[in-house]
């Protein structure tokens, strides 16, 4: 082959394989509307500020608890990799992901997803496994947790799954083509609006109450890699009304926790202590903390995440300045947020004559 061909070859593959990208980077799904949570995991390779403090789990991490609280109450430098549904193998490889770019000093999992050990939905998964950075760890996650129905070729190349998107472009698939805005606070899924607690259905009584073997065998290697690395593990349940928390499932997470030796922060059973007002700090009638239940959740943990060893680095001056920055932001977005919650006349369905709730 001549040196001309050569060239003339190896340009066309780049113009081909340029276009499939660009193609690829217009129909996968931005996540920037109404449902952000897609974008959750990937946003923590862009922080370059170093975190003590590494929280894994599904919705009961990433809506309950306020890495900026846990840093202006307690110094905690935190961040959530949290994502919808997110599965406990699912945390465990993320746990290994993000030992590949730092070594948090304590580990705070979400036991909640103990409860269900198979994924349920393509949605979720992807919402968790797309955000990963491409490694050996991401490749695993993969395997270990598609659905039967899934392809890991679909997963390598994502146009083979989304390329039948074009009907379901809208304008944000090109608003954000380019680039895409920060919709956590250190993986936090911050919410203002306020909508308390109601009924809930009745609770039913569990078939089979034992966690599934996968579950504790991935639990085992989150304690086992934390053991390894010399990193604090301390379990945590939200005080999410419903789904009910049953009570056969606290005491296999209790009797594992005083096995091993690890804390277990139950917030269900220390609401009143909290200060939970489920009138008034749950977004969606009980199931999850807006931003002033997550607050108090947090203020809550900073005690015993400091007895766990973690520092205090208010002071130091490139983390002061780089968490003063985060918390301008969290505050505007609380403000904002604020004020459209009240000029939408929402209060008004829960507030008295008064204007208070």
């Amino acid at each position: 082959m001549t040196r001309k061909r050569f060239v003339r070859i190896f340009l066309a593959v780049l113009v081909i394989a340029g276009s499939l990208a660009a193609l690829t980077r217009l129909l996968v799904p931005k996540y920037m509307g109404q449902v952000t949570e897609g974008a959750f995991i990937g946003e923590y390779y862009d922080d370059k500020t170093p975190h003590d403090l590494l929280i894994l789990g599904d919705c009961e991490a990433y809506e309950n608890i306020s890495p900026v609280a846990l840093w202006k109450g307690f110094g905690i430098t935190s961040w959530i990799r949290g994502s919808a549904q997110q599965l406990i193998p699912q945390s465990y490889f993320l746990l290994e992901d993000t030992l590949r770019h730092e070594k948090p000093k304590a580990v705070l999992l979400s036991i909640s997803a103990m409860q269900q050990i198979d994924q349920v939905s393509e949605t979720y998964n992807r919402m968790t496994l797309d955000g990963m950075k491409w490694s050996k760890v991401k490749l695993s996650a993969i395997e270990a947790t598609k659905m039967p129905e899934e392809h890991l070729v679909e997963y390598i190349f994502p146009l083979l799954r989304f390329h039948s998107r074009w009907s379901d472009l809208g304008e944000d698939d090109f608003r954000y083509y380019l680039h895409r805005n920060l919709t956590t606070h250190n993986g936090y899924y911050l919410r203002a609006d306020v909508r308390p607690a109601g009924e809930f259905p009745e609770e039913r009584r569990v078939r089979n109450p034992e966690f599934d073997e996968k579950g504790y065998e991935y639990l085992d290697r989150i304690r086992e890699l934390c053991d390894k690395e010399g990193i604090e593990l301390l379990f945590f349940k939200a005080p999410s009304l419903y789904p009910v928390w049953h009570r056969e499932w606290n005491m296999q997470i209790e009797e594992y926790a005083e096995k091993y030796g690890i804390p277990y922060i139950n917030a269900l059973e220390d609401i009143d202590r909290i200060g939970i007002d489920f009138n008034t700090d749950t977004y969606d009638g009980g199931l999850h903390m807006n931003v002033y239940g997550a607050e108090k959740i947090s203020a809550y943990l900073g005690p015993v995440l400091q007895e766990a060893g973690l520092p205090d680095h208010r002071g130091e001056a490139a983390l002061d300045a780089a968490w003063a920055e985060k918390a301008d932001r969290y505050e505007a977005v609380k403000a904002a947020q604020e004020q459209e919650f009240a000029e939408k006349g929402y209060l008004a369905q829960f507030a008295g004559e008064d204007g208070t709730t």
